[in-house]
């Protein structure tokens, strides 16, 4: 197995694609919890989430999996693109699924590493603070837990900083919408039918991730 990954292209690709569907699951739960933020302004439910996700077992336990995950998938990806660019002179082969999957696809390593940018000052004014005690606390019925709310709607409030958040999500919204439907064709999904399947569902899915975390700097610079 360890041969299979290490040595072959096939192995490679396959264990980007797992990686990939994995982060993309995550993107949901992480979505669903963000959200909390716009149903509830006065920032109660949003705090409360993110206690039970920092003090909850089983996530606690799928962090450094999830970290896992995206050093995987960063580094396989890497490699494979040296290693294209290495072999052929010309341009990987594209699929003409429309200009926005094209585009994505030609450039998937580029908008990855911008997202990988963004990814790493948003874990340093968000996650660090977070479990490091930067936030500030609050008391909910007798519980006190960091003030998640309070970070958040301080960050968001800065245009300067919701912009460069809109744009990174835009450009995750994209990598989504090629690496969604190319990781199942990776796993053996590849036939015409199941391409248009999956095409749709990646658009769908990738206007869902972007629209869905765009809201809530938009949400704060409204407000």
């Amino acid at each position: 197995m360890v041969r299979f990954i290490a040595k072959t292209t096939v192995g490679q690709k396959f264990w980007m694609s797992i990686t990939g569907l994995f982060l993309i699951i995550f993107l949901a739960v992480h979505l669903t919890a963000n959200l909390m933020i716009v149903f509830d302004d006065t920032g109660r439910l949003y705090n409360e989430v993110v206690h039970f996700m920092g003090t909850n077992l089983f996530i606690r336990i799928m962090e450094p999996i999830l970290a896992l995950g995206f050093l995987i998938h960063i580094i396989l990806a890497t490699i494979l693109t040296l290693r294209n660019q290495g072999m052929r002179p010309e341009k990987y082969h594209v699929h003409k699924l429309g200009h926005t999957s094209a585009w994505a696809s030609r450039n998937m390593f580029i908008l990855g590493l911008t997202i990988l940018a963004f990814l790493t000052l948003h874990i340093i004014n968000f996650w660090v603070k977070l479990k490091f005690g930067g936030t500030g606390t609050v008391t909910i019925d007798g519980v006190e837990m960091e003030n998640g709310y309070k970070m958040v709607s301080a960050l968001f409030s800065m245009p300067i900083y919701s912009i460069i958040y809109i744009i990174a999500i835009l450009g995750l919204g994209y990598h989504i919408s090629h690496g969604f439907w190319s990781a199942f064709q990776t796993i053996g999904w590849s036939d015409d039918k199941w391409r248009k399947i999956l095409t749709g569902c990646a658009y769908c899915y990738a206007i869902i991730i972007a629209v869905g975390f765009s809201i809530i700097p938009i949400y704060f610079l409204v407000k």
